[in-house]
């Protein structure tokens, strides 16, 4: 594989880059403005003969990859030295307009056969909405090249997160995670018109909702599991819950065994910090069996919930069920099932609401080296 390089032109490369693309040989990756259907760059010459690619397909999507291929006359085809891949994120026409416009990227790659693989985190990103299009090309004696029309443009989404990025930055997250706490009970945060609402209106219970787009832009769950958030984390000092919370002044709180139990699955769900010291680990705990536990077998990594560096559930010696929390990390729990107010009580806390601490819709740090890997953000 040829080491793909980025230069001002195509026929000038300048510097280095690393592991473009898998089964893909790239002799530079351009970034440039293109109108229309032809090609712009200076050095390039347009050849009629040469084919335009056809009907277009995308297949085999992850959140930093895909595969593409194309149909084309035999019209010249043996001529064809290069592929040109223009490839850019859809227009968001909610953008804010005073944003830096995303600068598109053109592949510059060698004929290769097809389907091609195209991978890259530094220009692909996880659940999001891309356009691509093609052109064929063969390179000159003087390095021009000589390029066909542009094809159609085709659009595509990457694809969340898999178990393997998962498993990923779970790792990361075992390696701050400190030590374990005992807890006893799990809380919820929130306004009086919450719990009112619930009494009132819900049967005396809290229902679920889908979870937010807080955390990794590739997280699986974003948009897509429905629960209700939880916290366990205590205070070092004193065994208990803090008394301040960015949601509310009314909290909620309940044995830890009421959720939590051999009869529940747990799930490693996202690592993340926003700018801060702090990070976070969003943990799913789900009753055995529940939609919610079939949702999270397919996406998440499961936790021996006796054994894991977050959140346990373990037996004493007297058979009793103990609960620890890791020390280092602010836990987000998620239960999957709806959640009745007669198993615990409501009363008002006497601390700060401390709103710069929320974690609703907050964006993930991507330049964080302890909570990021490396593919999409």
């Amino acid at each position: 594989m040829e080491v793909p390089r980025v230069g001002h032109s195509v026929s000038s490369p300048t510097s280095p880059c690393e592991d473009m693309m898998k089964n893909l040989s790239l002799d530079a990756i351009q970034l440039c403005e293109r109108e229309g259907n032809k090609s712009l760059d200076s050095g390039i010459a347009e050849m009629e003969e040469l084919p335009v690619p056809q009907n277009i397909k995308i297949s085999n999507i992850t959140c930093d990859s895909f595969k593409i291929c194309w149909d084309m006359d035999s019209r010249s085809k043996e001529r064809i030295t290069h592929y040109f891949i223009d490839l850019n994120k859809k227009e968001n026409k909610n953008a804010n307009k005073f944003k830096h416009k995303d600068v598109p990227t053109k592949l510059v790659a060698k004929a290769v056969p097809l389907p091609m693989t195209v991978r890259g985190h530094w220009f692909l990103s996880p659940r999001t909405e891309y356009t691509v299009a093609v052109q064929t090309a063969s390179k000159q004696g003087d390095g021009d090249y000589a390029v066909s029309e542009w094809s159609e443009i085709i659009e595509f989404c990457t694809a969340d997160y898999s178990t393997v990025h998962l498993t990923q930055l779970m790792e990361k997250a075992e390696v701050i995670a400190g030590r374990m706490l005992r807890f006893s009970v799990f809380y919820r945060n929130q306004h009086k018109e919450y719990f009112d609402h619930a009494r009132e209106a819900q049967n005396n219970k809290m229902l679920l909702s889908v979870k937010d787009n807080s955390g990794s832009h590739g997280s699986p769950i974003s948009g897509k599991l429905e629960g209700i958030f939880f916290s366990c984390n205590t205070e070092f000092n004193t065994g208990k819950p803090p008394q301040d919370s960015p949601y509310g002044r009314y909290r909620f709180q309940l044995p830890a065994e009421e959720l939590f139990s051999p009869k529940t699955n747990l799930y490693f769900a996202d690592f993340y910090c926003m700018y801060t010291a702090y990070h976070y680990v969003i943990l799913v705990i789900a009753p055995k069996g529940s939609s919610g536990d079939e949702f999270c077998k397919q996406r998440l990594p499961a936790l021996d919930i006796a054994n894991n560096r977050f959140m346990t559930c373990s037996e004493d010696e007297d058979g009793r069920l103990v609960f620890h929390h890791a020390q280092d990390l602010i836990l987000e729990v998620i239960y999957t099932d709806p959640v009745d107010l007669s198993l615990g009580t409501v009363a008002e806390i006497s601390g700060h609401q401390l709103m710069s601490l929320s974690t609703v819709n907050a964006k993930k740090d991507p330049s964080c080296k302890t909570c990021n890997i490396s593919v999409g953000r």
